[in-house]
């Protein structure tokens, strides 16, 4: 099995702790700040990475946020500045997703820490949208709660023995279509062994799951925890009671 094709627990020191970050300047309308980071996946042919991220007080040059990027706050908050110096607040503890090419800046006071999913296909043309009005996306449990639907699939699970009731609610779909954040919960199940349909960040919001790969070596994960699954990693979820997640996909 190679490093693509494993089960990624994410640690927020990575495995060996971050590495310093060379910053360009020119990126920046503020003094340059200290920033550190630890990549535990990276597809540069899709453009998708997968990490762990910090950085001190800074304020990004203002222009098109280079991404659709799926974010996990560890430690500190942030707010994402447009052009009419409008504010979304970001807090430790929330998990938010920004919509690539929107004309915003990223204001840091203090300290921040986050688990990250960035996808910006190197294949796309490049511009910037005209308004940054609803591309910050704060996930807010309870309004997505309302929103989730009961569904019709299991995918991309196969069950073993009785169908779990499984619930989900989609709140961001990216222009190309190919990525998707959401909530989802189910009942207990446990599925069979196979070939993950795609690539999925999962920040664990109630009870545990414990994954297996075809190695046989399982990895139990509870609620607070985030993890990474790469698309075709073989692998069988056994879940005893009931579990909820915030997740993004490509």
């Amino acid at each position: 099995m190679n490093q693509k094709s494993k089960i990624i627990r994410l640690e927020k020191d990575g495995p060996a702790g971050l590495e310093p970050m060379e910053l360009n300047p020119k990126d920046f309308q503020s003094d340059l700040p200290e920033q550190h980071i630890h990549v535990y996946f990276s597809d540069e042919e899709l453009g998708l990475e997968v990490g762990v991220w910090t950085t001190t007080s800074m304020q990004e040059s203002f222009g098109p946020y280079p991404g659709d990027e799926f974010m996990v706050v560890l430690e500190g908050q942030v707010k994402m500045v447009d052009s009419e110096e409008n504010e979304v607040l970001v807090k430790s503890g929330e998990t938010f997703v920004i919509r690539n090419a929107i004309p915003i800046s990223w204001k840091q006071e203090g300290f921040l820490r986050k688990f990250y999913m960035t996808y910006a296909d190197p294949k796309a043309e490049s511009g910037v949208l005209p308004s940054a009005e609803g591309g910050v996306i704060v996930f807010d449990q309870e309004q997505l709660k309302m929103q989730m639907t009961l569904m019709d699939s299991t995918e991309p699970f196969v069950i073993h023995g009785e169908k779990p009731l499984q619930n989900n609610c989609v709140n961001f779909t990216n222009d190309a279509g190919n990525m998707f954040t959401g909530m989802w919960d189910s009942t207990a199940f446990e599925s069979e062994m196979r070939a993950y349909q795609w690539h999925e960040m999962v920040h664990l919001l109630e009870g545990r799951v414990r994954i297996t790969d075809s190695l046989g070596i399982t990895q139990e994960f509870e609620a607070g925890e985030s993890f990474f699954i790469p698309k075709g990693t073989r692998c069988q979820w056994t879940v005893d009671q009931y579990v909820k997640k915030f997740y993004a996909v490509i």
